[in-house]
């Protein structure tokens, strides 16, 4: 019969009956051969027949003993888990995630029964492993003990005193089930997108690696945004991409090895030109006051993206920041390129002097309180003397005619922030020439890297500038959201001579709590339909409500990931994201009745009467509690998927032992990167020259 409680937390008392089934069917065997001289009356015929059934009832009972063993045991060991890369599944249909068990009522149970006090010495370590490691701290330092304490540290299954992997945590939280089973993840639930949450060094990277080396063998578009620069996640990319036959299509960007790093312009390709003051202005504060500067800053950058777009100029930062600096030299090149367009008789009908005599002194003082030169006060007036209009060249003039000094306070919080961007070797990143065709880096394009089907790692380099680190990150969120409309709009074969099938691109972002901003909103609520799947990854929920400034659109990205996983974490309300969204399950807890009573009446035998027994008693708890979150070990967590199920993982450490793809050391990774660079630029040089006979071929 199934009983109510398991009660696994006890000696294993199903061995006294395999004990005495196996001397009860061994003396039936012996019995039955020792003829008329047996001492069991049984008939010889019936004799082993029924001592096949007693020990088939051993057998039975020690298996059940055995699983009572196995399940303490497996409360008080952490088995190490780590896969080589050929031991890395991957699938079209579904994601690989780890190991581990779907969580129900059964092993809430079994979790609280474990926390009893009855059952401490079935899940604590035994006083010889405390011993054991007691005696290797002693013997540290003392010559001839090193044997010793090499054979109390080895790992070996004979070993009864060998030490836990370096993980911390409960292990009951994955002990509570022996059975586990691979747990998987339905490709199509991931443009419902995944958030990773954990606190530092207990195991995020490392999940990242295998989701990340799925990706590539599976021969989707992937893009990593790495803001601390983990080198161990580029060169398991590279070594996938090698394995995978896609290094052609492997790019690095990392500000900090500019050398091997592909160039990005942030603000050189958009959908509408106002992106381009987006993504520049968005890293700005717009808490409280700042906000109106933050407005004005937004209307001065779209004022001259716009004419530089009007004069065949391609924005980038190097240039924003010249002309921000130096607005005047640009306004003026477009008045007088829109005059030629509307005018084109303007130029003999410009009086320009340099006197001051009569009505000229009143333009020279203007120029002197503006700041502008003469000519520029002077053009300014020949436009609204002919009553000529137009938007740009009107907000250009309306710039112009504030006192310099007073428009630079306006604007002064960008110059800070545009200088980080535009000094070093960064400017030479952000701010690409597109005619340098000696220059082997290639210049990113994110919608050509999705029709070529290419893999990107971006490195920010955040513990060096994390300032800068999350301008260019939200800038490329911003970019890549505005390349999700495109292909809304388009197809997925936009910007492809012939029809492509449609492409998933997974992207992650790692620490993203350092790229998210309000163009990351649109990409996980809207982009799932253009085959963007995120997932996002930080320690707490915190970090994104302090980087977004609001708790209500941080509640907003929370509530676009439909998958959710949760390694250790630091906080409650962390640890509630999962938790509060879990049913309470009823849990059955014994109480122990004893009770006593005598009787004064003279008639009875019996003076006084007991009784004792347990009594279960259900009990409605959570089926988990944010403790339990901020108790798991390193390289565990637990996740919510498809739709609310819950499901306890392992996650698998990549071994690099013998990976023949795997780059020994950074100077060997990028060397090998520079031979491809090199391969890159001879193919660039070849279509260029191409392009060039053609085009002279065919009159262009």
């Amino acid at each position: 019969m199934a009983y109510r409680l398991e009660a696994l937390l006890r000696p294993p008392y199903e061995w006294v009956s395999t004990a005495g089934f196996t001397v009860a069917a061994l003396a039936l065997a012996i019995d039955s051969h020792a003829g008329n001289h047996g001492l069991i009356l049984m008939p010889r015929q019936w004799a082993m027949p029924i001592a096949f059934v007693l020990l088939t009832l051993a057998l039975l009972r020690l298996v059940q003993g055995l699983r009572v063993v196995r399940y303490q045991r497996n409360l008080r060991t952490l088995a190490r888990y780590v896969l080589r890369p050929d031991e890395i599944q991957w699938s079209r249909e579904n994601l690989f995630l780890g190991r581990g068990f779907r969580w129900d009522q059964r092993h809430t149970q079994r979790l609280y029964d474990s926390r009893e006090p009855s059952a401490r010495k079935y899940v604590e370590q035994s006083k010889l492993y405390h011993k054991a490691r007691a005696f290797e701290v002693w013997a540290e330092h003392r010559p001839g003990w090193a044997k010793y304490i090499a054979y109390t540290r080895s790992d070996s299954k004979w070993n009864p005193v060998k030490p836990l992997p370096d993980v911390g945590g409960d292990p009951c939280l994955h002990g509570v089930e022996p059975d586990e089973e691979d747990v998987m993840l339905a490709i199509s639930n991931r443009v419902g997108h995944m958030i990773v949450l954990g606190t530092t060094r207990v195991g995020k990277t490392r999940f990242e690696e295998i989701l990340v080396t799925q990706d590539i063998r599976r021969g989707d578009i992937v893009v990593v945004f790495d803001p601390k620069g983990d080198l161990a996640l580029l060169k398991r990319m590279y070594a996938e991409a090698k394995r995978a036959g896609r290094l052609g299509h492997f790019y690095i960007f990392h500000l900090g090895f500019p050398d091997i790093s592909v160039r990005y312009n942030p603000v050189g390709s958009f959908e509408r030109i106002t992106e381009v003051a987006t993504r520049t202005s968005d890293p700005l504060p717009d808490e409280g006051n700042s906000a109106a500067f933050k407005e004005f800053v937004w209307r001065f950058i779209n004022v001259l993206a716009k004419a530089m777009f009007a004069l065949g100029e391609r924005p980038d930062m190097t240039k924003l920041y010249a002309y921000a600096v130096d607005t005047e030299s640009l306004a003026v090149r477009y008045i007088e390129h829109w005059l030629d367009q509307v005018s084109p008789a303007w130029r003999d009908e410009f009086d320009f002097d340099e006197s001051v005599d009569g009505k000229d002194k009143v333009k020279a003082d203007q120029a002197r309180k503006t700041g502008r030169s003469l000519r520029t006060v002077c053009l300014m007036l020949y436009v609204r003397e002919k009553q000529l209009r137009e938007p740009v060249a009107e907000a250009l003039m309306s710039v112009l005619g504030n006192d310099r000094t007073y428009f630079e306070k306006l604007v002064s919080s960008l110059y800070p922030l545009m200088e980080k961007l535009t000094t070093g070797k960064t400017a030479g990143l952000i701010a690409p020439d597109y005619t340098d065709l000696d220059d082997p880096r290639p210049i990113l394009d994110w919608l050509q890297l999705i029709n070529e089907g290419g893999i990107a790692y971006v490195g920010l380099d955040s513990l060096s500038d994390h300032e800068v680190a999350s301008t260019i990150g939200g800038s490329m969120f911003s970019d890549l959201t505005s390349v999700a409309g495109t292909i809304y709009k388009h197809g997925a074969d936009v910007g492809q001579a012939e029809a492509m099938p449609p492409r998933k691109l997974a992207l992650h972002g790692d620490e993203f709590n350092e790229l998210v901003g309000n163009s990351f909103i649109p990409m996980v609520n809207k982009a799932g339909g253009a085959g963007y799947q995120v997932t996002a990854y930080t320690q707490t929920w915190h970090d994104v409500e302090a980087r977004i400034g609001s708790k209500p659109k941080a509640e907003q990205i929370a509530g676009n990931f439909n998958s959710l996983v949760m390694l250790r974490v630091q906080n409650v309300e962390t640890a509630e994201m999962l938790t509060n969204r879990l049913p309470e399950v009823s849990v059955m807890t014994t109480i122990t009745d004893s009770m006593a009573s005598d009787t004064s009446d003279p008639t009875e035998f019996a003076d006084f009467a007991s009784r004792n027994g347990d009594r279960l008693t259900p009990k409605d708890v959570p089926m988990l509690r944010p403790a339990d979150i901020m108790k798991l070990p390193k390289g565990q967590a637990f996740a919510l998927l498809n739709g609310g199920e819950l499901w306890k993982i392992r996650i698998p450490l990549a071994d690099d032992t013998g990976d023949d793809c795997m780059p020994e050391s950074v100077a060997e990774l990028v060397s090998e990167l520079r031979e491809v660079q090199r391969g890159r630029q001879h193919v660039h040089h070849a279509l260029s020259q191409r392009v060039a006979v053609e085009g002279a071929g065919s009159g262009w």
